[in-house]
């Protein structure tokens, strides 16, 4: 009997690896938990916390190196729905996400699930109507897309261009939460945090570009969702008996609501247009937790969760992690697990925010300022937390937190050992690696391949364009760590200007190439400019107090504004040509090859044919 050897396109040992990688972290974990208790000094602790996981991803990185153009571009599209998923999830909330949302449920209650819908709709619209379709082109970035799509060389630079804005800005957030994380988790400064950092992305994919990054990315994500479950699940066997607080602390919430009640906290009634949320600084616990519209008014709120969808479902460090997908099927599947695991995130940062509020209501409101606990004091002393009143019995408003630090101090908050405290700083860490590596990637990306090779005609040697696709990934780096180290700002305000700078530039864009035939190179390239210069604009009179519109929010008006460019721009310029419009019907074909491969397989079998 014969047999006949295939070459499975996926590898059916990933399982195990990652099997191995998540019993490694918990090793980890339980050896700090063990040192910890047999006296091992507490900074060779903090710092074994950060650079072995840190060593761990550079290492899955550098072994997943490739000289091969399609898998460092692609990861040569074998990589699983779930893993694409389990990366996308993490990508999009990110450090900034993580430690945000937590924060901003604790200190403004319920109206932080505006993030959570856009999110959540993001990955839904992008799953439906974009996903699939930039999938059957196969092209490697955004950019490169539009120009391909609309034959326009021109177009392809101007987007490159225009989106390096909002990819420095994602950066920049990103690695100020995880260089913030890390020297609270090590002692050091942020400047030296920031060279580990800058050091650690590049290795981790630099050699293998989109196959290191798809591998060392779930390695991270993983370690994300153990260090958020893990004292999550400890903290709810305590206080609801079971470890599942996803799922328990809905009674918690309610114990909550009554004591809010007997405490005379009031809820307000705000204009549409009010957005309050917490910043970086010491914020009261004013609000009720489960009451709406106490911070945010109902127009920035589905504003906001407008912004948030059309940003994320175009985000182009988001959008071109689905080429990496076996099929179109694949694609659709993977963006199903990323909303599957990025409910699962947020549904415990939901409870490690109840489980905070319940310990606050119980242990600090009705004491005086001199018999507070141990771990409250200790929180002041660090400048994570403070009361204000010398009350015998003191209010809940009398006490105030830091939105950025509530995630990590649930292991503060119940008095768990410190390495559990240390492995939520590492899950932080972890976080914004994942997702400011990928868009370190995406930006070296556009800069070499739309920036630099973009306005050639023909395709570059492999071995050029992989050398200058990884200088451009060490420049990127180099300068998301210096900017993250010496400019101010909130991280979550410069995440909602990057996903709103990307969602007015090209959201209609993108949109009306898939779903309108009709729409041409200068009606799309009106759209992109159009749609950025709007949104620029906007945040820049909102900042200056020019407009009644919050700068979160301002640019959900350039999107009109990008529709009607696109409309009068196709009006009014030449029509499409008859192989583009070929492009189109095949995009919306889901089986067969991909557009960009048949191209360059074209291309390749042209090139050998040619005489000598």
């Amino acid at each position: 009997m014969s047999t006949t050897q295939r070459n499975r396109l996926v590898n059916p040992r990933l399982g195990t690896y990652f099997g191995i990688f998540v019993s490694t972290f918990i090793s980890l974990l339980l050896i700090a938990v063990i040192a910890e208790q047999l006296g091992v000094p507490d900074l060779a602790l903090r710092w074994s916390m950060l650079l072995a996981p840190l060593g761990l991803y550079a290492a899955i990185g550098i072994a997943a190196h490739t000289q091969d153009v399609p898998d460092f571009f692609a990861a040569g599209r074998r990589v699983p729905a779930f893993f694409t998923g389990l990366s996308l999830a993490i990508t999009a909330i990110g450090g900034v996400g993580l430690v945000s949302i937590t924060g901003l449920m604790l200190l403004n209650g319920s109206d932080a699930l505006c993030i959570v819908n856009g999110v959540i709709a993001g990955f839904v619209v992008c799953s439906v109507a974009i996903a699939p379709y930039i999938r059957k082109f196969g092209c490697y970035s955004v950019p490169s897309y539009l120009g391909r799509r609309f034959d326009s060389r021109t177009l392809r630079i101007v987007t490159a261009t225009l989106l390096c804005a909002p990819l420095l800005l994602f950066i920049i957030a990103e690695l100020k939460v995880g260089l913030f994380a890390a020297a609270w988790l090590t002692g050091a400064s942020e400047q030296a945090m920031a060279i580990v950092f800058a050091v650690t992305i590049v290795a981790a994919i630099g050699l293998g570009g989109m196959r290191s990054l798809s591998w060392s990315g779930t390695a991270a994500a993983l370690a994300v969702i153990l260090a958020v479950i893990i004292p999550a699940a400890i903290a709810a066997l305590e206080v609801t008996n079971l470890p599942l607080g996803q799922f328990t602390h809905g009674p918690v919430l309610r114990v909550i609501g009554r004591l809010e009640h007997t405490q005379g906290i009031p809820v307000p009634r705000l204009s549409p247009f009010v957005f309050d949320f917490a910043g970086t600084s010491l914020e009261p616990l004013t609000r009720r937790m489960a009451a709406p519209f106490t911070s945010i008014g109902s127009a920035s709120y589905v504003f906001l969760s407008l912004m948030l969808m059309m940003g994320v479902a175009v985000a182009p460090w988001l959008l071109p992690r689905v080429g990496a997908t076996p099929g179109v099927f694949d694609t659709r599947k993977s963006l199903g697990w990323a909303v599957f695991a990025f409910g699962l995130l947020v549904l415990t940062l939901a409870s490690i925010a109840v489980f905070e509020r319940s310990i606050v209501m119980k242990e600090l409101v009705g004491q005086s300022a001199g018999t507070l606990p141990a771990w409250f004091t200790s929180m002041v002393a660090a400048g994570h937390a403070s009361v204000d009143g010398r009350l015998p019995n003191l209010p809940l408003s009398s006490f105030s937190f830091k939105r950025d630090t509530a995630l990590f101090s649930l292991s503060v908050f119940t008095e768990f050992p410190a390495a559990l405290l240390y492995l939520g700083l590492a899950g932080g860490v972890a976080a914004a690696f994942a997702s400011a590596s990928a868009t370190i990637f995406a930006l070296g990306l556009i800069i070499a391949e739309d920036g630099f090779n973009g306005g050639r005609s023909d395709t570059p040697a492999p071995g050029q364009r992989l050398l200058v696709t990884r200088a451009a990934i060490v420049l990127a780096a180099t300068i998301g760590a210096t900017l993250a180290v010496a400019l101010p700002g909130d991280p979550l305000m410069l995440t909602f200007w990057a996903l709103g700078l990307s969602g007015a530039t090209l959201f209609p864009v993108v949109m009306l190439s898939i779903w309108w035939k009709r729409l041409n190179a200068s009606g799309a390239l009106a759209g992109i400019i159009a749609g950025f210069a709007v949104a620029f604009l906007g945040i820049l009179a909102a900042q200056a107090n020019w407009t009644g519109i919050p700068s979160a929010v301002v640019s959900i008006v350039a999107i009109p504004a990008g529709l009607l460019a696109a409309a009068i721009g196709t009006r009014f310029g030449p029509s499409s040509s008859r192989q583009v419009l070929e492009l189109v019907r095949d995009m919306r074909v889901p089986g067969g090859e991909t557009v960009y491969d048949r191209e360059q397989r074209l291309l390749r079998q042209r090139q050998r044919q040619r005489p000598v």
